[in-house]
């Protein structure tokens, strides 16, 4: 009598395909996390970013030279808060400022943003 050949896949194949798809899952499961981390970074560097703007257009719509020294504001953006520390230096021109605006969320940097002010 004739036996019968037996179709389908033997255990090694399975698992050898079942390790496959799961080396194949995890790398798009790193991917999605890195892809998630950037983005909430990039969020959160632009709110940053419209902190420290905010605060040196306040310097210029002052119409006076800031003080030399640091000053710390806060600022809320989107329901997060962030900390400006304006930071005014002296140039070798005595009619201009040097003005560092650093953002700060806790006590993570984020952002600094520096300008040149000038006598009104």
């Amino acid at each position: 009598m004739k036996r019968l050949k037996a179709k389908g896949f033997t255990l090694i194949e399975v698992l050898v395909a079942l390790a496959i798809v799961s080396i194949a899952l995890i790398a798009g499961l790193q991917a999605t996390i890195a892809l998630t981390s950037n983005a909430h970074r990039q969020s959160d560097i632009f709110l940053a970013q419209l902190c420290a703007e905010n605060e040196l257009i306040k310097l210029r719509l002052a119409k006076q030279m800031p003080a030399v020294g640091e000053s710390t504001q806060t600022c809320d953006q989107a329901a997060q808060h962030f900390s400006v520390t304006l930071s005014g230096q002296p140039t070798p021109n005595p009619n201009f400022l040097r003005v560092v605006a650093q953002v700060f969320q806790g006590n993570t940097p984020l952002l600094q943003l520096s300008t040149v002010m000038g006598r009104y």
